[in-house]
């Protein structure tokens, strides 16, 4: 029995899905939110938080079966050991192109890229609370990254607003 997630978590979720689905809406590629299930080896089946599948044969009636281009995972307390060490080992071993674990907690976001068969961390975006950001300096709130782009398209650049923004 799974444990239900909680109210960021499925917040944060929710506003991932929504960005690759504005995104990739009329595209190829296809997202997908919490609830399909991942069939990458014999023993290893997972269901992400979130996902996108551009080979739209790998997507069957009971699942994705191969590795989809894009995980996205979402930190809960009860997974984040299990999503940043066994899942995320899995996911490289498989081919997955670009992996994200995302905090909703510490509001923060990995990104690992999979080069020459491993991957990479490519960087940690984190949008800082109001308090600290009115803590900071004009200069240090000017070297706060609070967008990024999608490794797999160039062109999607993502707002940490649109992601953690009215996070309770």
């Amino acid at each position: 029995m799974m444990v239900p997630a909680f109210a960021g978590h499925t917040y944060v979720s929710d506003n991932i899905l929504n960005i690759f689905k504005n995104y990739l809406k009329g595209k190829n590629c296809i997202p997908f939110g919490d609830g399909l299930l991942v069939h990458l080896t014999q023993e290893d089946k997972f269901v992400p938080d979130a996902m996108v599948v551009c080979d739209r044969d790998k997507i069957k009636p009971d699942g994705v079966h191969g590795a989809p281009d894009l995980v996205v995972e979402v930190l809960s307390p009860s997974t984040a050991k299990y999503d940043r060490m066994y899942k995320k080992d899995v996911y490289e071993r498989c081919g997955v192109l670009e992996y994200r674990l995302v905090s909703p907690a510490e509001r923060y976001i990995e990104v690992y890229w999979l080069e020459d068969g491993g991957y990479v961390l490519y960087d940690v975006y984190t949008l800082p609370p109001d308090w600290m950001l009115n803590r900071m300096t004009d200069e240090e709130r000017a070297r706060v990254v609070t967008e990024f782009k999608c490794h797999l398209y160039g062109d999607l650049v993502i707002q940490l607003e649109d992601i953690f923004g009215d996070l309770f």
